[in-house]
């Protein structure tokens, strides 16, 4: 069984997807980075938490430009909705790998209420980005177990590295917390070229596979 973790960096993904390895799934890891200056230290910083969770089962990792799709979606979408509509977009770029790998599901790090886009209202929204499935291990996680549990496993010190988050570029202070999905839809039809953008990104990434 091959599952597509959306790997974001920080201590929350990696716990999600070593659970997933020990019931014996694939990991198909696709992190996003937005070509800043730091993205080097950013994409080392994922190789070393991937290369680790390779100890407990098979891992591959894609490592996908975001930059040029930011540029296009902070031309038309206010900076309120720009941390969901970024992530609405990731997970289209990673059905794409889902496809390609004929993985069967989704598995997210993300953790009900913990920050503003992992609101019930605004993780509802997201996730009507994709049809696939979408398993969320640590959901209803207290964090404190969450950090315990990486530190186990030797992923916290990793996590806690700094690295720039694509999520967090050129968003609000305050971003939308209780979004609808209908007025997301509305803004996300004055981006130009929606499917070419997103297949573009999908074929301009890195892959690394790493075995245990």
């Amino acid at each position: 069984m091959k599952l597509v973790s959306l790997m974001s960096g920080g201590i929350d993904s990696p716990v999600a997807s070593y659970l997933m390895l020990k019931q014996g799934a694939d990991i198909i890891a696709v992190h996003f980075h937005n070509e800043t200056p730091g993205k080097l230290g950013v994409q080392n910083k994922v190789v070393k938490l991937c290369e680790k969770l390779s100890e407990s089962g098979s891992v591959k990792l894609y490592l996908i430009p975001f930059k040029d799709i930011q540029m296009e979606l902070i031309k038309t979408i206010p900076a309120d909705y720009r941390m969901i509509v970024y992530r609405r977009f990731m997970f289209r770029i990673a059905e794409k790998i889902l496809e390609k790998e004929k993985a069967v599901a989704f598995v997210t790090g993300d953790n009900l209420g913990q920050v503003a886009s992992q609101t019930l209202d605004n993780i509802t929204v997201i996730y009507k980005a994709t049809k696939q499935k979408i398993l969320t291990p640590l959901l209803g996680n207290d964090k404190v177990d969450t950090v315990k549990l990486a530190r186990e496993i030797g992923t916290y010190e990793i996590s806690i590295m700094p690295y720039e988050d694509c999520c967090s570029f050129l968003i609000a202070k305050h971003p939308m917390t209780r979004a609808k999905l209908a007025d997301v839809e509305k803004l996300e039809t004055a981006v130009k070229n929606q499917e070419e953008i997103i297949n573009k990104a999908a074929e301009n990434a890195k892959i690394t596979v790493l075995a245990p």
